[in-house]
Formats: C-alpha cells, sequence, structure tokens
C-alpha cells in the first residue's frame, strides 16, 4: 500500500511516517508533502491509496483538496489528522469521515489502515468533504476558535467574559473562571469578532462582553465591572462614545 502524509509540521509527518513503518506492515511507500499543493501533485503523481491529511494548515485547508479534484474522481481514501478536541468531534461523525486526532495512537492509525478501500464513487468521497466543511462552518456561527498547545477548543460567545491583551498573547476569561492564555494578539480577536455586536472594545487591552457588565463605576475615570468582580477601565479617549452605546443598547 501507498500511503502519502500531508501536515505542515515536520515533527508530525516524521511521527506518522515511523508508526506505519513500525506497525503497518502492508504499507509499503509512505510519501511526505508540507503542504496542500504539494500533496496534490504526489497523489496526481504516485497513486497512493490513502492519504493521510491535516485539516489546519497555514496556507490551505485539508478541506480545500476538492478544488484540486473538480473535475476527477477521488479514487483514494482521505483519513483527516486534527487537532482538535472534542468540541468538533461531533462534525466528523455528522459527515462520516474518517479522522485521528493528534497525537496519534497508533492503534487508531492500524485501524484506519486496515479500513483502506479504494472508493470508486467519486461523488461520495467528495460529498462527505462538502458535508464536513458545512458542519465546521456551523461550529462556526456561535462559537470561536482557540488555538492552545494541545489542540484547537471551540468556545460558545457566552461563555466568554472578556479578552485581555498580554504583549503577543492574549488571555480569554471565562464564565467558568478559567482563562486560557492564547499565542494571538488581542487584535485578533477584536478584528475576527468585529461584527458581534456583544463584544465591545472600551481599551487597548481588553474586549469585553457585554451581557456581563455587572456595574459602571464613575471613580477615578469610568469603569465596568464585569460578572467575576474584575474591574475594566474605559480608556479616556472611548468614554464618551461608550457611553452613547450604553444609552442605544440598554
Amino acid at each position: 500500500m501507498k500511503v502519502l502524509i500531508i501536515d505542515d509540521e515536520s515533527h508530525a509527518r516524521n511521527v506518522l511516517a515511523t508508526l506505519l513503518v513500525e506497525e503497518c506492515t502492508g504499507v509499503k511507500y509512505i510519501y511526505q508533502a508540507s503542504n496542500l499543493s504539494e500533496g496534490v501533485s504526489i497523489i496526481k503523481s504516485k497513486k497512493p491509496q490513502l492519504v493521510l491529511l491535516d485539516i489546519e494548515m497555514p496556507q490551505q485547508s485539508g478541506l480545500e483538496i476538492l478544488d484540486y479534484f473538480k473535475a476527477e474522481p477521488i479514487d483514494f481514501k482521505i483519513v483527516f489528522t486534527t487537532a482538535y478536541n472534542q468540541y468538533a468531534i461531533e462534525a466528523f461523525k455528522t459527515s462520516a469521515i474518517d479522522y485521528l486526532l493528534k497525537p496519534i495512537d497508533s492503534d487508531e492509525l492500524i485501524s484506519a489502515v486496515n479500513k483502506v478501500e479504494v472508493i470508486s464513487e467519486k461523488s461520495f468521497v467528495k460529498q462527505k468533504i462538502i458535508t464536513l466543511e458545512k458542519s465546521f462552518q456551523q461550529l462556526a456561527i456561535n462559537k470561536i476558535a482557540l488555538e492552545l498547545p494541545k489542540g484547537i477548543k471551540f468556545i460558545s460567545y457566552d461563555k466568554i467574559l472578556f479578552f485581555e491583551a498580554d504583549g503577543v498573547y492574549t488571555k480569554v476569561h471565562l464564565i467558568s473562571g478559567t482563562t486560557e492564555i492564547i499565542c494571538k494578539t488581542l487584535k485578533h480577536f477584536t478584528d475576527q469578532l468585529i461584527d458581534k455586536s456583544m463584544f465591545y472594545k472600551p481599551h487597548r487591552s481588553f474586549l469585553i462582553n457585554l451581557k456581563f457588565m455587572d456595574e459602571l463605576v464613575k471613580k477615578d475615570g469610568l469603569h465596568v465591572v464585569m460578572q467575576n468582580k474584575r474591574t475594566i477601565p474605559i480608556a479616556r479617549d472611548r468614554k464618551e462614545a461608550f457611553l452613547e452605546m450604553i444609552n442605544r443598547i440598554f
């Protein structure tokens, strides 16, 4: 059997390749690609029976593989490898797409390889990927993706108290009392949530969820007390606009 690994992380590719060599005796050829375009070239030249495809890559999502096979059959099996956690598992189950969660478990990899069969109905494979993409889009409607070292957690907007800038990092304060530290700037989240009216940036270091304001304090400037009793300052140059917004909404 020929297997192609498409993943932007060289370590992840090497780990998978080692597992395939050690655990899957039926695998005779292993190819690697660091991006989708390179991977598609290998698919068309080497004709692998199985493609282990990472979903989240910087340049292109693994789901975009359909763009390269619009007029061609997908006569190879795809198993997505992903760091998505339990919040996204339902998306895979809904689409009936095979997947492996990182870090890859050797037994699950063996099972995935053993299930490989050449699928002749190209529309069946393509439809499953389309369904998966729609499932992720639906999941994103009311949630935000937080990239953690162990994977990606999907958090409902209604569970976020506020975002706090911390240099090149952002602290995401949740109503559960926990705080997630994300390797993204506050601007990343501000831009992402610009069309979500429940989020407001009263200060260059904070992006708050208006639903969880408990009190507005006019002492030594203007401050908002959040549900967790944390006091958030309102910048002087944003005071007037903030008060107008409060009067308009509440």
